[in-house]
């Protein structure tokens, strides 16, 4: 099936890009409900699989055995920018682990965040592994190793016995078998994954209506890791970014992923959505989403208004002047 027109822009009037992808809405019982291109395009998660990576670790009760606290939570799920209140949270699960960051196998980094990374460099700080996107991810997997006295070293290998049962959750989750799943390498050193836009929809699903996962255990961890999330949206992402303005609402679990994947889902309307932009572009997100909850006469206008003010919809230089426009051009089919 052939990609879908996602995004235009427009610069004095004239089309200058044209994104292209796939989106894919799935209801409760997996069915697809409405879409726009392949919705069984398959994709590579990347980050938007950073929730379900923290689900066994959770599950086996490290957030008690290392007195977690729900912000604690929420990083491990996170793509953070390394501003201060990230790095500060970072430190604190950290020393509560009892890993130093030279265990974390993700590279040195300087802060994503623009005001964070200037200022870092100020003070002439130096790269390090614990201001990675992903160190989160990696301490939380890192701390669940621990606790269950597996090795360390190999923590980020395929065939670490964590690392299988990330792959089974997911697998699970999304209502496919394992052998469905592709595995490559990403780009903090984790085994990614790759799946059909639909089933990453229906694992999306399951962490907004947990009440659909029938293994007690797994469904508790899931309310634990979303609830934090959503009292935490900062956390999971940082200031402005798209998923941690959906995570604003409380109705909405979201999360995306490097290279212009991304997931969200709808507790209320029970429903999971996925979409791709094919260019691997992440600035077509709101716009994207913002269309995709206007098309579900989603209930809450608040929450598309907050997205249209955040990321609105046009296009300026580096001096700020105002010069061009970006619009979403896709209808989704039922």
């Amino acid at each position: 099936m052939e990609s879908a027109l996602l995004v235009k822009e427009y610069r004095a009037g004239v089309m200058e890009c044209a994104h292209y992808g796939h989106i894919c809405i799935t209801d409760e019982h997996g069915r697809v409900v409405y879409s726009a291109g392949d919705p069984h395009f398959r994709a590579f998660t990347r980050s938007s699989a950073k929730p379900f990576q923290a689900i066994p670790g959770i599950r086996a009760g490290i957030d008690r055995h290392y007195n977690l606290k729900p912000q604690e939570i929420a990083i491990m799920a996170s793509s953070h920018r390394s501003e201060p209140e990230h790095i500060q949270v970072l430190e604190h699960l950290a020393h509560k682990i009892g890993l130093g960051e030279e265990c974390l196998i993700c590279a040195p980094s300087y802060p994503l965040n623009e005001e964070s990374r200037n200022n870092w460099l100020r003070a002439q700080g130096e790269k390090r592994r614990i201001l990675h996107n992903c160190s989160g991810k990696h301490l939380g997997i890192l701390g669940y190793s621990q606790m269950k006295k597996l090795d360390l070293g190999s923590y980020a290998e395929p065939d670490h016995p964590v690392q299988r049962e990330i792959l089974e959750t997911l697998a699970s989750l999304a209502s496919i078998e394992e052998k469905e799943i592709q595995l490559g390498t990403d780009g903090c050193g984790f085994p990614v994954f790759s799946l059909p836009l639909s089933a990453l929809a229906n694992a999306f699903l399951k962490l907004a209506c947990p009440d659909l996962i029938k293994d007690e255990s797994t469904r508790i961890a899931v309310e634990t890791i979303t609830s934090a999330m959503n009292q935490h949206p900062v956390m999971v992402g940082g200031t402005n970014r798209v998923d941690s303005v959906l995570l604003e609402d409380d109705n909405i679990v979201a999360k995306g992923g490097f290279k212009g994947v991304f997931g969200f889902a709808l507790k209320k309307e029970r429903l999971g959505i996925t979409f791709k932009v094919l260019d691997g572009s992440e600035e077509e997100w709101a716009s994207i989403a913002q269309s995709i909850l206007k098309q579900l006469n989603y209930s809450n206008p608040k929450t598309i208004a907050r997205l249209a003010e955040v990321f609105p919809a046009v296009i300026r230089n580096d001096a700020g002047t105002l010069v061009g426009r970006m619009d979403s051009e896709f209808l989704l089919h039922s």
